[in-house]
């Protein structure tokens, strides 16, 4: 038999696998605002419709190019292992949940998922959001509480995120696929379940080079050049503080005025000096 025959046959039965279950690329549309998108999933798992044919769509054939490079390049920037690569789980009690996984971080059991993204807007804010609803759901499927996402940017940039999972939104991802998959055996359309997904808080990983930044070095030679001023200023407030009376409300003297709020905090700002007369 062919490679190009065997190939097929594994296509198809993939596709054939995926109308069984709610995957992580699927928990996305689910989640997601395009109403359209989620009648045509709902017919892909009713096999009313064929999936898209992404084998012409060009940002989705880079991710696919380079997965592998993107686990590569994380091992070596990480110092971690990705095993279990391309492995299908199934949620330990709910059979109709599962996910193909790019990987679990050997050392942390972390899900991993990798991306290509284009540089144009890009946000490392934005690119979990984006993803949120696939990591919640991977996280659930394979029982762990971690996940990286790990990005190729077009820019010819790496980037890592580390997000945990969400129990509150978790709770929301489970009963909107339990109204997905109930659509989908009884023949009622499904129906938006609009739910933001969480502002993801995003764990500080990297050491980032900004050199190329010329607004980076402007306010950073303008922060050298004001911080023998800035501490000056600061310690002059502080002696002018002790040398405000205890009981005074008010003091003023040589072009600064010092106000002491009902809680005890004291204030200063500039006044104009008197011109002196002869």
């Amino acid at each position: 038999m062919s490679s190009d025959r065997v190939f097929s046959q594994v296509k198809k039965q993939s596709l054939f696998d995926r109308k069984n279950f709610i995957g992580g690329s699927d928990a996305r549309i689910i989640m997601g605002k395009d109403e359209k998108a989620l009648l045509r999933l709902w017919k892909e798992k009713r096999g009313e419709a064929a999936p898209l044919d992404l084998s012409a769509v060009l940002i989705v054939q880079l991710g696919l190019v380079t997965e592998d490079l993107n686990r590569r390049w994380y091992e070596l920037n990480s110092g971690h292992r990705i095993g279990d690569v391309q492995r299908h789980a199934i949620h330990r009690t709910i059979p109709w949940m599962a996910a193909t996984l790019d990987g679990l971080v050997k050392e942390t059991g972390a899900v991993f998922e990798a991306k290509f993204m284009l540089p144009w807007s890009f946000s490392e804010e934005g690119a979990a959001e984006k993803h949120m609803a696939q990591l919640q759901h991977n996280m659930l499927v394979a029982g762990t509480k971690k996940s990286v996402l790990s990005i190729i940017n077009g820019g010819g940039k790496w980037i890592e995120l580390s997000i945990e999972a969400d129990p509150i939104y978790q709770t929301i991802l489970i009963a909107a696929e339990k109204a997905f998959w109930r659509a989908v055996k009884t023949g009622e359309p499904p129906a938006l379940f609009d739910c933001e997904p969480p502002k993801p808080r995003i764990e500080a990983v990297r050491v980032v080079d900004m050199n190329a930044s010329n607004s980076w070095a402007e306010f950073a030679a303008l922060f050298r050049e004001t911080r023998s001023a800035h501490a000056e200023h600061e310690r002059a407030k502080t002696e002018l503080k002790t040398l405000m009376p205890e009981d005074a409300k008010e003091a003023m003297g040589h072009g600064i005025r010092a106000k002491r709020s009902k809680s005890g905090a004291v204030s200063f700002d500039l006044v104009e000096m008197e011109a002196s007369h002869a």
